[in-house]
């Protein structure tokens, strides 16, 4: 079913990954958890708001297998996208201790790796027995941190993207799909 989003004059929005490719990357994370993880006890992280959808679809994928969930809120650049190190500023905290546990990080989008660098660093200070990052969309077009991303759903083009958690100004975060949104600025 294709949900018609509320678009501003100028918006236009091009499907990148539908709702079918989306599932099956996540499927495949899954079964690439339960290989690397044989049966231990995960924590996964999640970073809100944008991978609240992709964390929960990923929960449900990995169905039965030893899980636990706990979530930080951060905020990287605010409503400009210059971010820098000193700009990553954890709002929401997770809750446990991460002492000897296997957790991995769970976020919508890496582009530029700041805000996955600045994290990892601060829960590897934790004490985890592993820690490995899991993103639903990499996008390493303007990485500037030496980042790893273990567990990679999908590979995206050069594009703003919206959609499946993703947003613009809080905004397509509940479409079903990952599109490119463009403005008519962009256009010119």
């Amino acid at each position: 079913m294709m949900v018609e989003p509320a678009l501003r004059r100028g918006e236009s929005l091009e499907v990148v990954f539908n709702a079918e490719q989306i599932a099956s990357a996540i499927e495949t994370i899954a079964s690439q958890i339960r290989v690397t993880y044989a049966g231990e006890a995960v924590l996964l992280i999640g970073v809100l708001k944008g991978a609240a959808i992709f964390i929960a679809d990923l929960m449900r994928a990995l169905g039965d297998y030893p899980i636990t969930v706990d979530f930080m809120i951060v905020t990287s650049y605010g409503t400009g996208r210059n971010a820098g190190a000193s700009d990553v500023r954890i709002v929401k905290d997770i809750d446990g201790d991460l002492k000897g546990r296997h957790v991995i990080l769970v976020e919508d989008i890496v582009d530029e790796g700041v805000t996955l660098g600045h994290l990892m660093a601060a829960i590897r200070s934790r004490g985890p027995a592993s820690l490995r990052a899991c993103v639903l969309v990499d996008k390493p077009f303007h990485r500037h941190e030496g980042v790893t991303i273990d567990f990679v759903g999908l590979d995206a083009p050069d594009a703003f993207l919206v959609g499946y958690g993703l947003d613009h100004q809080e905004r397509f975060r509940n479409l079903p799909y990952i599109c490119k949104l463009q403005t008519s600025a962009e256009r010119i």
